[in-house]
């Protein structure tokens, strides 16, 4: 028996949005800008659910919940992007690219579902207002997020 010929894939090459040095800078400094204001905003979500008792509720309960998965969602993807602006070294590896596209597509599998939980709770609180209380207590809430 003959061998086979095979490669194997160690490394990808991400190309990115731009070639030129300049351009690079400029899109890091738009991509940090956008990311600290979205983790410095799901921060103050998360702070401010926490700090403020009439916040307390099942709505907001989802909503910082819904917090946390979008800061591991952009936190999966985007500081790999924005070291690849600075750096001459724009590969990743096997492993690396695996585990981001696994922490990638299940923060948004996760994001999915919170958000169905959501709009049900809000079903509840619509079409079943006086059994709310009932239907939405605080365990009921904890396991539908941990489902999540």
């Amino acid at each position: 028996m003959g061998r086979e010929n095979s490669t194997s894939v160690t490394e990808f090459i991400l190309l990115g949005l731009a070639s030129k040095p300049e351009e690079q800078l400029v899109l890091f400094g738009v991509f940090t800008v956008i990311y600290l204001v979205a983790l410095i905003g799901n921060m103050l979500i998360l702070l401010l659910v926490s700090l403020d008792s009439r916040l307390h509720t099942p709505m907001y309960f989802f909503l910082g919940n819904l917090s946390v998965v979008d800061i591991g969602y952009i936190s999966s993807t985007v500081p790999k992007m924005l070291a690849n602006y600075l750096s001459r070294d724009m590969s990743i590896s096997w492993a690396g690219c695996l585990s981001q596209m696994f922490f990638f597509i299940s923060f948004g599998g996760i994001e999915c579902l919170i958000l169905g939980v959501m709009a049900y709770d809000r079903y509840v609180a619509i079409c079943h207002p006086l059994h709310y209380c009932t239907f939405m207590r605080r365990r009921v809430c904890a396991l539908l997020a941990a489902a999540a």
